[in-house]
């Protein structure tokens, strides 16, 4: 069992004299240090109160439209009948099956692994929220696309503790795979609460409502590989540091693992983080490069390459959504029960992080290739530097410990894989349409 590792305090630098040792000394530093530790509590206190006041859901239109919040709609659970539904979804078909609760089940991901965990008998329900970050009507299909397997997907938001409270009193989950967040790197240089509001507030609430659940479920969830940020060092590596983000969206997901770490440690809740390398494939996020490079070649509108300084190579480590699921998957089935009862730890839980990626990092200007080839256009490509909007350069996955021990082994090329979104892409799209069929 991996356990996830934090950084040790440091000291700062020492200065060119000595200072005096004597009791009041110390006396006056331990106030002043409990002094500061006071003010910025209050500090990120103000700042979460602010930012979960100014949430998406409580400000629907913004009179400045690139800080615009996102739009969610309205939403009633409740009743027999629905809870008959939720039962009904999330009622388990085999016998050592396992009852899960996805968040953000319509979702590009969440789609995914809602589908494979019903195939092989598992109880699913679904819990999204629907926003517009990106075309709702795709969320919307991946949504119908459940539901003919069975799925049921209530619409909400994972910061309703009333809501979840309720789901886990109609359905006790043995598992929560947790995959809602406001994901993109540069939108979070528009919409920063959005950020605070589901992956800190949102995660926050969904545990605290875990610690409480009897049982409580174990929990697995997305972190990301944007976590390692500025690292220099490859393939990057479960044990390397994670301290200098390079975007809020890589900020928030590093503050996820740190309150992970948390609840594993008071409440005994059992916790596996995965850190996503770039997934791509068929349902895939339109705010995703290879998917919005699809469109654009497909229209003949120029692209936009980046390239790092000195004309350096732009590459990603570009993950089929088929190895990402087997990964979620292995997670799942691997994942120790949590230990505490009643909000109250009894024992030491399972607390783990993982690399899900392709281990194979491929330079951005190759994905085009390949999609020139496989759509038979080509692209009108713009040379431009990488911005410094909170993208990389470069990303790289170690994976052995993921191999080691939840038997993952990623088998899908880019070109495969771009071979079946771009397929799904013309059926699901007509020349820029979306199909009536």
């Amino acid at each position: 069992m991996k356990q996830m590792s934090h950084l040790d305090d440091i000291p700062s630098t020492p200065g060119k004299f000595k200072m005096d040792k004597s009791p009041y000394f110390h006396r006056t530093r331990w106030q002043s240090s409990v002094a500061k530790l006071a003010f910025w509590s209050l500090v990120f206190v103000g700042l979460i109160f602010i930012f979960f006041y100014r949430s998406p859901s409580s400000n629907p239109v913004s009179s400045d439209p690139s800080r615009r919040s996102l739009r969610t709609y309205a939403y009633t659970w409740g009743g027999p009948a629905w809870e008959k539904r939720v039962r009904s979804s999330a009622r388990v078909r085999t016998r050592h099956g396992i009852s899960v609760l996805v968040t953000g089940a319509a979702g590009f991901v969440g789609t995914h692994v809602s589908a494979a965990l019903k195939r092989r008998g598992d109880g699913v329900l679904g819990l999204d929220n629907f926003n517009d970050y990106y075309d709702p009507s795709l969320k919307r299909a991946r949504q119908a696309l459940l539901e003919r397997s069975g799925v049921f997907v209530v619409q909400g938001d994972i910061n309703d503790a009333a809501l979840l409270k309720k789901l886990f009193e109609v359905v006790p989950f043995t598992h929560v795979m947790h995959l809602a967040a406001q994901a993109g790197v540069r939108y979070a240089m528009e919409n920063p609460s959005s950020y605070v509001h589901s992956n800190i507030a949102g995660f926050v609430n969904l545990l605290e409502v875990c610690k409480s659940a009897n049982p409580q479920p174990a929990i697995v969830w997305a972190s990301s590989s944007s976590v390692y940020g500025l690292n220099t060092k490859v393939p990057f590596s479960e044990k390397d540091a994670t301290d200098q983000p390079a975007s809020l969206y890589a900020a928030t997901k590093k503050a996820g693992e740190e309150i992970a770490h948390t609840y594993n440690h008071i409440y005994g809740l059992s916790l596996t983080g995965l850190r996503f390398f770039t997934v791509y494939g068929p349902w895939g996020r339109p705010d995703m490069a290879y998917f919005f490079f699809t469109r654009d070649i497909l229209k003949g509108k120029p692209i936009s390459i980046f390239e790092g300084a000195n004309h350096g190579t732009v590459a990603r480590d570009f993950t089929y959504i088929d190895d990402i699921v087997k990964g979620c998957l292995g997670a799942l089935d691997t994942a120790e029960k949590s230990t505490g009862s009643g909000g109250k730890k009894r024992r030491p839980a399972q607390l783990r992080v993982f690399n899900l990626g392709n281990t194979s990092p491929v330079p951005v200007t190759d994905l085009v290739t390949i999609l020139e080839r496989l759509l038979k256009v080509k692209a009108k490509r713009n040379i431009m530097k990488l911005p410094r909007n909170g993208d990389v350069q470069f990303t790289h996955a170690n994976i052995s410990s993921a191999q080691r021990e939840l038997g993952y082994k990623p088998t899908t090329d880019l070109q495969s894989g771009l071979k079946k979104f771009a397929r799904w892409y013309l059926g699901y799209y007509n020349g820029g349409k979306k199909a009536t069929s």
